[in-house]
């Protein structure tokens, strides 16, 4: 194996560079760690890849160039991913372990704020100083947005919107190649279109990191729905993800299939899920998907993510009801329990259409989570407006909130709205709620104890999920992944003590 060692006295740091370059393929390069320069860390990576690419490296050549792959944002994205991912190794480009050992670093982004777009910015600006010589690709809602302005930013060698996702893994294959990467523009890669004319859609499943379960490995998010039709005004979504569109039902059943020997939950997602199905010429909606699901695959438990309040109809909720394979658990998004608010945020719903599914719900499911996005500082939302809002909140049936600050996103109709709410009352409304839902979360777990209830054991052992959505810590350890019947003894800061029952 060939080596060479290098002193380079001019920066501090060499540890980052070491672990991205000691062991390459058959070249051994080993940095004093006093620190290397920047400039003599790009020739020592662009040795590297010479190297990888002279025919001497017997594993790999620059044919292969190793793929890292961020995403930012919700669960779509997340699916998004984790297809793009797939789809890159079945082109036979490896995965990279990390964005310092990455060849190509694609970064998949959110643009739902205006914090989630500087995030993206700041991550592109550490990616070059981690790996400087690393190809950037940013793609995803931002990159659909805004693709001249990411474009501009240094490193940056693709930008590839949401209408050109799928396109990624072969814009990749066909340049991977030392001379084709020395013949292409450092800058200027633009690839978008109209996302209104994109039907395709990228999924794959994920697993599951949202707050109840952060760490869980055990139940994955199978996204079945792409973009939406509405336009509510605080909302830039629509024109990043485009028209709503749907996984086939064959599709849908044979990915939930191939999960079944791995996994007893499945949880159905999408950017607008309940209208899974409402495209021209399809007769199926989202009750008759989840009928073929439970007819023609043997998984245990189904759970939907969120669904819009008007597409919980009373079909809909009476399969959820009378089915012990589909959890008891409704999150339908909220956002103001003001019927002026409601009607500045072009939503297509009033107070009072919500309070009938949700009553609705809960008459057929006594012990079921019901959950709502709320929010919080929208323009023109005065204290009487609030208090109006907060009092609809109190009187519903609420196990839980994930409660947001209304932040101006540029674009939307509601960033131009006059009377914005000044930024410390909306903290002071976010807090406000937060307590009515903490209130509410703990009633509702205080009147699970000493009943049973399903749940499914999560990873750590130790942890379980019920079917209504309660974090549980058990008394024992217990293998991940099972279905088991548990009971609640106690509270704990967050869900609730238990011990298994039966298994």
């Amino acid at each position: 194996m060939a080596s060479l060692a290098i002193a380079d006295p001019l920066i501090n740091g060499s540890e980052r560079v070491f672990a991205l370059l000691r062991v390459e393929g058959g070249l051994r390069v080993e940095v004093n760690p006093t620190g290397v320069s920047h400039n003599l860390t790009i020739a020592l990576i662009q040795l590297r890849r010479n190297h990888e690419s002279c025919g001497l490296c017997e594993n790999r050549t620059m044919a292969d160039p190793r793929v890292f792959v961020q995403n930012f944002g919700c669960r779509a994205t997340q699916a998004d991913g984790a297809a793009l991912e797939a789809q890159l190794a079945s082109r036979g480009l490896p995965a990279a372990a990390s964005r310092e050992a990455a060849d190509i670093v694609i970064l998949n982004t959110c643009t739902v704020t205006a914090t989630a777009d500087e995030d993206a910015r700041s991550t592109i600006r550490r990616v070059r100083r981690e790996n400087p010589v690393a190809r950037i690709l940013v793609t995803g809602c931002y990159a659909q947005r805004a693709p001249d302005e990411l474009a501009k930013m240094d490193g940056v060698e693709w930008v590839v919107g949401n209408s050109h996702k799928t396109q990624i893994a072969e814009l990749i294959a066909s340049s991977r190649t030392a001379s084709d990467h020395d013949a292409l523009p450092y800058h200027g890669q633009i690839l978008t279109g109209d996302i209104f004319e994109t039907r395709d859609i990228l999924t794959a499943p994920t697993l599951e990191t949202d707050t109840i379960a952060s760490t869980d490995r055990t139940r994955p998010n199978l996204k079945i729905q792409d973009g939406c039709h509405n336009r509510c005004s605080f909302c830039i979504i629509p024109f990043v993800r485009g028209r709503s569109r749907f996984v086939s039902a064959d599709d849908v059943v044979a990915q939930v299939r191939a999960l079944v020997a791995t996994y007893k939950e499945v949880v159905l997602s999408g950017i607008n899920l309940g209208r899974w199905g409402r495209e021209a010429g399809s007769t199926m909606r989202l009750a008759d998907l989840l009928r073929r699901l439970l007819s023609e695959t043997n998984i245990e438990r189904i759970r939907l993510s969120s669904v819009e309040p008007m597409d919980f109809t009373d079909d809909l909720l009476g399969l959820i009801a009378d089915t012990p394979r589909i959890s008891k658990h409704m999150h339908a998004p909220l956002q103001s329990g003001s019927d002026t608010i409601l009607r500045r945020m072009h939503r297509k719903y009033r107070p009072r259409h919500y309070a009938d599914r949700v009553m609705s719900a809960r008459r057929l499911m006594p012990d079921a989570a019901i959950g709502a996005d709320v929010m919080v500082g929208f323009p023109g939302e005065t204290d009487a407006l609030f208090e109006e809002s907060r009092q609809f909140i109190d009187a519903m049936p609420f196990t839980y909130l994930h409660v947001f600050t209304y932040s101006e996103r540029p674009g939307t109709p509601a960033a131009a709205m006059p009377d914005q709410v000044p930024i410390r009352i909306r903290r002071d409304r976010n807090r406000i709620l937060r307590e009515l839902a903490a209130q509410k979360n703990e009633a509702f777990r205080q009147s699970l104890l000493g009943r049973d209830f399903m749940a499914v054991t999560l990873d750590p052992p130790g942890r379980a999920l019920t079917d209504n959505y309660v974090p549980v810590r058990l008394d024992m350890p217990y293998a991940s992944n099972r279905l088991v019947r548990l009971r609640p003894r106690s509270l704990t800061e967050q869900g609730v003590f238990a011990s298994i029952v039966s298994a």
